[in-house]
């Protein structure tokens, strides 16, 4: 039986019983409180209140105007989740792509990149950990002492400019404490995984908290490579550290100061000839990441018309990604009839990035209301250097390649809140950005552009009763052409188009039931304008049976990316709590780019994408939590038809907590699917198969069992 004809009508019956419940049923006022994507163990009276911090103001979840997912910190321990790829399914309609050994790409909406090698590139969803700016090398968002995440889908032009067309990911720790309070962790897991993580944060003095984490995880990871007889070449080596300081300098003024550093030495591994997790490399591949960064955060309530908030940022990344090309041994065919096809060649990618960033808005306060008192206002003005040199090494190359790009952003922005009546709010902003980019490399291409965007976005919100809220939505994002850097493209091919889109939306949050049950519903329709796509020539090389890759992008004229997204939690009982969400998208080429993508789906947009889940308190110590996670098939690519496989992922766990102590048992993918995370067509590189074209895929993560304690005082 095809389950995605029990889910998908499942789901779209809960969405309409829910949206008419949101119409319908009307909650007690008394208590303003909004919803956690995922419930804890200790199950209360009623939901526990969340605040979005991404904003311009901190507000409420179900009081904020668009489509929001939070995952909290119990959502992580839940999962197990050392990294932000464990916990994405938890939203909908966001997917991602191993573009090595983590979800370096993260796609919202079916907007995203899958991969970078040579190109420069110009995301499509930022990413925030703590301030810190590591859009594009989602890599180092680790879980580490993680408080909630904040995943904002649709285009953040006013927020936050050229590098959120797609949506914003807002990672935000733990914070400093008024009394002293931490953790310790150990886990234990398969293929020799392991996590030992410690946090604590308390006062140094009256005006002076600190939070202090690291946490080191390592595991062989779940690829067998047969030639080299090892079992760790796709191993993972992670070491996260995070110091944060709040003085409180003075009356009006508060400086929080960040500092951060990751250093990932992870394998990669990840392809067999034969579609396995077993692989017959004789040079595998890695996949690191160092980074060190600062950001000095600040408040200025001096004023008596606004208050001034700073952010200043500072990250230095080396970043480098290798793989064996051939994904064989040199021998492979040695006495076979395909001895003298094979081929043997290693790719090599070290990439030194370096950005700064200054954000500085000034805030209004009540007294400073405008437009007959009526307005809350902001101003702001942002700055952004980015500097990225590349050193390709390449086995058939005639020399290493080199490049460097860098990009500069300024931008002034504003937004006002005008409350028109006691229940209806209209929130209107605008972003105006320059932005000038230069890309040099050793093949004496070189280019230049100097332009000026501007994205915003109009809101109207109505809070049909204290509990209950309406809203639509109209917002403009950008995404910020480019050049192709292969030397060997056609001239017409060699430089992109600035991406548009402008997003409707429409949506309603609620609770009812005595805050026992807070749902989001939204439904969307994006119109993009010459859409950026990734294309790749697949051409035989003079020199060897090795296949040469020419990776570009290129402008479709228009599409369309729709559909519905729902999320809901329900504390059933005082022990028992459910919570799901889904994702319905449909996302489509109105004019393609080639005649290949007519008539088919954007890549990396499943039609559907699920996750339902509850957890049970036992006793006062004992609870146990279960959920499925899954998502339709999608393309894997836009130079090719190969397609993802649909899936449904069971996780659980099992906990024991007492006096500060927890015990917990926990598996992920408990029918161990097979989960395809990345892959390529259009060509072939078996030569026991005389290079036929067929697929190769990477897999996710098989089957985890584990066992974790944590001691919190």
């Amino acid at each position: 039986m095809n389950r995605s004809k029990i889910i998908i009508p499942f789901f779209s019956l809960l969405t309409a019983a829910l949206l008419a419940l949101s119409i319908s049923v009307i909650a007690d006022p008394a208590i303003d409180s909004v919803i956690e994507p995922v419930i804890d163990s200790a199950i209360d009276s009623a939901i526990e209140e969340i605040i979005v911090t991404s904003d311009f103001r901190d507000s409420a979840l179900l009081k904020t105007p668009a489509s929001v997912t939070v995952i909290s910190s119990a959502a992580i321990a839940q999962r197990q989740a050392r990294h932000l790829e464990q916990v994405l399914n938890l939203a909908p309609n966001v997917n991602f792509s191993s573009g090595a050994s983590r979800g370096r790409f993260i796609q919202i909406r079916g907007i995203g990149e899958r991969s970078q090698f040579i190109e420069p590139l110009n995301p499509s969803v930022g990413t925030l950990v703590d301030g810190i700016d590591f859009t594009g090398i989602a890599g180092a968002a680790t879980t580490m002492d993680i408080a909630q995440i904040e995943i904002l889908r649709g285009p953040q032009g006013t927020l936050y400019g050229a590098n959120a067309l797609a949506g914003l990911i807002n990672l935000r720790s733990n914070q400093p404490s008024e009394q002293l309070q931490g953790n310790m962790h150990v886990s234990v897991g398969d293929y020799d995984t392991r996590t030992v993580s410690a946090a604590v944060g308390g006062p140094v003095s009256e005006s002076l908290g600190y939070r202090v984490a690291v946490q080191q995880h390592s595991s062989d990871g779940y690829i067998e490579n047969d030639f080299l007889k090892r079992d760790d070449t796709n191993s993972i080596d992670e070491l996260s550290l995070r110091t944060i300081l709040d003085w409180q300098a003075s009356d009006d003024l508060d400086l929080k100061l960040t500092l951060f550093h990751v250093d990932a030495d992870n394998g990669y591994d990840g392809f067999s000839l034969d579609n396995t997790r077993h692989t017959l490399s004789d040079t595998p591949g890695q996949d690191r990441h160092k980074a060190t960064a600062v950001a000095v955060e600040s408040s200025w309530q001096g004023a008596e018309n606004f208050k001034v908030i700073g952010l200043v940022s500072f990250a230095d990344n080396d970043l480098e990604y290798g793989y064996d090309e051939d994904w064989a041994f040199p021998d492979i065919c040695t006495g076979e009839p395909c001895e003298g096809w094979e081929y043997n060649s290693a790719d090599n990618y070290a990439r030194e990035r370096d950005n700064a960033s200054v954000d500085i808005k000034l805030v209004s306060t009540p007294e400073a209301r405008i437009l007959n008192d009526s307005s809350d206002w902001v101003v702001g003005v942002y700055w952004r250097d980015q500097d990225e040199q590349l050193l390709r090494q390449y086995t058939y190359a005639a020399a290493d390649f080199t490049s460097d790009f860098e990009t500069t952003n300024k931008a002034l922005y504003t937004q006002l809140d005008t409350q028109l009546s006691d229940s209806l709010t209209l929130i209107s902003g605008l972003r105006l950005e320059n932005r000038e980019a230069t890309y040099r490399d050793s093949d004496l291409v070189a280019h230049s552009v100097d332009e000026n965007l501007w994205g915003g976005r109009l809101a109207l919100q109505y809070q049909i009763t204290a509990n209950q809220m309406v809203y639509g939505l109209v917002s403009r994002g950008y995404k910020a052409g480019g050049v192709n850097s292969d030397s060997s493209l056609a001239a017409e091919d060699r430089e992109f188009d600035t991406e548009l889109m402008w997003n409707f939306e429409t949506g309603i949050k609620g609770r009812w039931l005595d805050d026992r049950l807070q749902t989001q519903v939204a439904a969307f329709y994006q119109k993009r304008d010459d859409i950026q796509i990734k294309q790749s020539l697949v051409q035989s090389r003079d020199d060897s049976n090795a296949p040469d890759f020419t990776d570009y992008f290129g402008n479709a004229a228009s599409g369309a990316n729709y559909g519905v997204e729902v999320e809901f939690n329900w504390l059933a009982t005082e022990s028992l709590a459910w919570f799901g969400s889904l994702g319905l998208l449909s996302a489509d080429y109105d004019i393609p780019l080639s005649i290949d993508l007519d008539s088919r789906q954007q890549a990396h947009a499943p039609d559907y994408q699920f996750a339902l889940g509850g957890s049970y308190q036992v006793n006062d110590s004992l609870s146990v939590s279960i959920d499925v996670e899954g998502k339709d098939k999608f393309y894997l690519s836009s130079s090719h038809n190969e397609q993802s496989q649909s899936y449904e992922l069971i996780n659980a766990r099992i906990n024991y907590a007492l006096a500060g102590w927890e015990l917990s048992l926990w598996g992920r993918n408990l029918t161990n699917k097979d989960v395809i995370v990345r892959g390529f067509g259009g060509f072939g590189n078996d030569p026991r198969k005389f290079y036929a074209t067929e697929a190769y895929y990477q897999f996710g993560e098989p089957r985890m069992f584990g066992v974790s304690g944590q001691y919190d005082f």
